[in-house]
């Protein structure tokens, strides 16, 4: 659709975190003013939203994602991942390091940095490799991509893990000098070789290679005492165990600084749809348990996980149109996430509307060290990241149909509540009436992050 050509806004009878009605004026890129309905004095020429009942939230923002550009632009680029993004009520991502080449190097992540300028649907920060190549035996160029334009704070081998505990004791001071964090993938490499989903009943049953929850509270035990002992962050990456949940409870009791993620779809859903084999639902960590899903549930809502986050991984039909053995890890993940959130979380009572701004915006943009620009209060004077959702409505997930350059999305045929009906960067509609706004960019790009 063709956006306005005004660039200020009156959001009518909006409810801030699901709190009571007001209107919120943006305007030059600030939320300018918020007010009982009907109060504030609005700007000749705004464009007015009608959006009574719909709940405004700060922009989403997402510590995990995998834009696949360079490398593997048939599958995603950070033009189509970012406009997805938009879609979702997202205004700024992390694109994770596992590209083609890896992003290893200040090279690399400024090109996916000025990628994502030039596509200006969202932010997006650059996560930096741990190792070079993702191999496992040298550290990356940590400093140099810290310093670079991208800023970059979080590093990752997502897709591995960094399985030697003198390489990832090095990383974990190392990054100490500029507040960075390491975000690990907890796989144990040796317990999961060949392991193509849960290792439980089901995986008996259908003759699977099973995965083991162990391979990953192994390593997650193993790194917040290396954390601990080195003084430094630690950020877990896709939880997905209950023992995980319970070491990572322990851990924040014991005062060690660990931050802990949950992705939407193992809110939600278990191992038993592994039985027809179909590949979409084949991901890494793997689906588990119906206990696990209720104990991540359990620890997202009482602060024990930090964040949730999408893991979103986009995949061409080739790599999941086959048989279970030879398909790809992963689900995209970015337009479905907040729905996800409403129906398992909010639509349960077991979180409100600010939680989720808590574990959807402000806490990803404090550990990412982003949080000068993005996850900031619904409040006058701060940037006007926002995101605008219709939680009552409902909308029937279809892959085909999506955003995204791919349509893995583990949701197809189901129906999910919640709609985002606007997405605001800085003030410029990136999405207005549930639709992507396709137009040039007008706000000032981002800086990188503030420390």
């Amino acid at each position: 659709m063709s956006a306005p050509s005004t660039t200020t806004y009156v959001l009518r009878g909006v409810l801030p975190y699901g709190a009571d009605a007001v209107d919120v004026v943006l305007a030059d890129g600030v939320i300018a003013a918020i007010g009982a309905p009907g109060t504030v004095v609005v700007p000749e020429g705004a464009h007015e939203v009608r959006a009574e009942g719909h709940v405004l939230l700060p922009g989403l923002v997402d510590l995990h994602t995998h834009l696949r550009e360079p490398g593997r632009e048939d599958a995603e680029t950070v033009f189509s991942g970012t406009r997805a993004a938009a879609a979702g009520g997202f205004t700024a991502v992390h694109a994770m390091a596992n590209t083609t080449p890896t992003q290893d190097t200040a090279g690399v992540v400024e090109q996916v940095y000025r990628l994502g300028q030039e596509a200006g649907w969202v932010d997006v920060h650059p996560v930096g490799a741990v190792t070079v190549g993702l191999d496992g035996r040298t550290l990356a160029e940590l400093g140099a991509m810290a310093d670079s334009a991208a800023r970059v704070r979080v590093f990752s081998d997502d897709g591995k893990c960094v399985h030697d505990p003198v390489l990832m004791r090095r990383a974990l001071e190392y990054v100490k000098a500029f507040d960075g964090v390491v975000a690990q993938h907890a796989q144990e490499p040796r317990l999961t070789e060949g392991a193509q989903m849960n290792e439980g009943i089901v995986s008996a049953q259908i003759g699977l290679t099973g995965w083991p929850a162990v391979a990953e509270e192994s390593i997650i035990a193993r790194d917040v005492l290396l954390a601990e002992h080195v003084g430094s962050r630690l950020h877990v990456c896709h939880l997905s165990t209950a023992g995980s949940v319970e070491i990572i409870r322990w851990a924040k009791g014991r005062g060690i600084d660990v931050t802990a993620e949950v992705t939407p779809h193992h809110l939600v859903l278990t191992d038993e749809l592994a039985r027809d084999y179909d590949p979409v639902f084949k991901v890494n960590p793997p689906l588990r348990t119906a206990k696990d899903v209720e104990a991540v549930r359990a620890g997202l809502a009482d602060g024990t996980i930090d964040i949730v986050a999408t893991d979103h991984a986009p995949h061409p039909v080739e790599d999941k149109d086959c048989e279970w053995a030879s398909a790809a890890f992963g689900m995209t993940g970015l337009e479905t996430a907040l729905s996800v959130v409403q129906q398992t979380m909010v639509d349960t009572g077991r979180m409100t509307w600010a939680d989720v701004a808590r574990v959807l915006s402000e806490n990803p943009a404090r550990i990412g060290r982003i949080e000068q620009g993005q996850g900031r209060p619904v409040a006058v004077g701060e940037p006007a990241n926002l995101t605008l959702v219709d939680p009552s409505a409902t909308r029937a997930i279809d892959g085909r149909t999506q955003v995204t350059a791919s349509d893995n999305t583990p949701f197809t045929g189901m129906e999910l509540p919640g709609r985002v009906v606007a997405t605001f960067l800085r003030g410029r509609a990136t999405v207005l009436d549930g639709t992507v706004v396709d137009r040039a960019v007008e706000s000032k790009p981002f800086e990188g992050a503030t420390r």
